[in-house]
């Protein structure tokens, strides 16, 4: 699995219109073959700053099979002008250290 981060900087006020914005793209997003899941968490220490996860089953899922996509045009157009500046989008491999979370029914063994 892959993971895709960006650090999202919405200008002050517009941060409803964004998330109601996310909202409305994810399903583009989603159709996408190889997909995995997308998160998006506002900043606690900085309004206006949200971090976007996605989770792919390879890289060219995302860099061909989504930006390659008719939907990756609408999903621009929903999202891009909330961006200042342009996030850097980066991708990630499999963990090197991984620790279960104490509480999940997984690791109560």
């Amino acid at each position: 699995m892959i993971l895709e981060i960006a650090i999202l900087s919405v200008p002050p006020g517009q941060g409803t219109a964004f998330e109601r914005a996310m909202a409305e793209a994810q399903p583009l997003i989603a159709a996408t073959p190889g997909f995995r899941g997308l998160e998006v968490r506002p900043c606690m220490e900085a309004p206006g700053r949200y971090l976007l996860l996605v989770r792919w089953e390879k890289l060219e899922d995302h860099s061909e099979g989504f930006r390659g996509s008719d939907r990756y045009a609408r999903w621009k157009a929903l999202l891009h002008h909330f961006y200042d500046p342009f996030p850097v989008v980066e991708h990630y491999a499999g963990p090197v250290v991984e620790t279960p979370d104490p509480v999940s029914p997984a690791a109560c063994g």
